[in-house]
């Protein structure tokens, strides 16, 4: 088997033991031919059997002996194209696996919001002592929403409960519950954020959830709500959460990813007072790459015994 690796910002290396693990798991006479770059893909292309990283469409297209594509990165929605879609190849990512450094970010925002720790940081003053501890205040006895229950909601939803956080949460699909949780169908949406005092996305980017937050649902969360995004920014309609922060509908916002990503320098999210703002970070976490090398590494496995494989994506849904 040919594996063609990309290595990106999530995984710019393999190590010498694990090349060693898929090579084994790939079986005799395969070989790894690494391509940083779209022309280097695109010569070793042809050929190839397992794609191990990302590549732009222009080169997926070549493909001709492409069977399994193992995504290094957990959301799909910047590959999935018709032609992809459309294909036999077997697609797989990091999902379920991203879950925990999410949550930690997702928590940091939401405290940097509760404890006031962004208006202290902006303006390092004592003077502000009085007025931050006035607006402050604690998680515990709060309840939690959260917006898609996969590997990270689930994984906010474990952390809340650790909080003493009363938890909420919808999906679209029948996905198993958890003790502490009330678990709902989509349909229910509006209860979710009628009730809850913090609201986390836990969402893929698909046409269905591209601007599924815009000023209607803004609109039906409780005034002092704060809504949290750590997966897609462009799940929320950036022009109606400005406007809903400036009119007060919603108590703020925690973003690590925003419409328009890049955010442009200057623009008012990055200073508003009731929004935090980190550059699209959340994904950063040193056991990253293990893990999804790992997986890579079962699934190789998995293929040569004819087992379901880990973390596929159904192409038509897009998660």
């Amino acid at each position: 088997m040919k594996i063609l690796y990309t290595p990106n910002m999530i995984c710019p290396d393999i190590p010498a033991a694990d090349r060693a693990k898929i090579l084994e798991n790939a079986g005799p006479g395969s070989i790894i031919v690494e391509a940083r770059d779209a022309a280097a893909q695109r010569k070793e292309i042809h050929d190839t059997e397992a794609l191990f990283g990302r590549v732009p469409n222009e080169v997926f297209v070549e493909a001709k002996r492409l069977r399994y594509y193992h995504s290094i990165g957990a959301g799909v929605d910047a590959i999935l194209t018709p032609e992809l879609v459309a294909s036999d190849v077997i697609l797989a990512s990091e999902k379920g696996e991203v879950g925990i450094h999410l949550a930690e970010h997702a928590f940091a925002l939401l405290l940097a919001l509760t404890r006031g720790l962004h208006t202290a940081i902006r303006t390092p003053d004592f003077k502000l002592r009085e007025p931050i501890r006035k607006e402050q205040w604690e998680l515990h006895g709060q309840t939690l929403g959260v917006v898609g229950f996969g590997g990270t909601g689930r994984a906010v939803a474990e952390r809340a409960l650790g909080f003493g956080m009363k938890v909420l949460a919808v999906d679209i699909e029948s996905v198993p519950g958890m003790a502490g949780v009330t678990l709902w169908k989509s349909e229910r949406m509006n209860d979710l954020l009628g009730q809850s005092d913090v609201v986390v996305i836990c969402l893929p980017l698909t046409k269905a959830t591209r601007h599924l937050f815009t000023r209607d649902l803004f609109r039906r969360m409780r005034r002092h709500a704060l809504i949290i995004n750590v997966t897609r920014g462009h799940i929320i309609f950036g022009e109606d959460l400005l406007a809903a922060l400036d009119e007060g509908l919603i108590g703020g916002a925690g973003l690590d990813v925003t419409d328009p990503e890049p955010l442009p320098a200057g623009h008012r999210l990055w200073t508003h007072p009731r929004a935090v703002v980190t550059p699209h970070t959340a994904g950063g976490s040193p056991r990253r790459a293990g893990r999804v090398i790992a997986t890579f590494i079962e699934n190789l496995q998995r293929m040569r015994d004819g087992r379901p494989l880990l973390a596929l994506i159904d192409k038509q849904k897009g998660y």
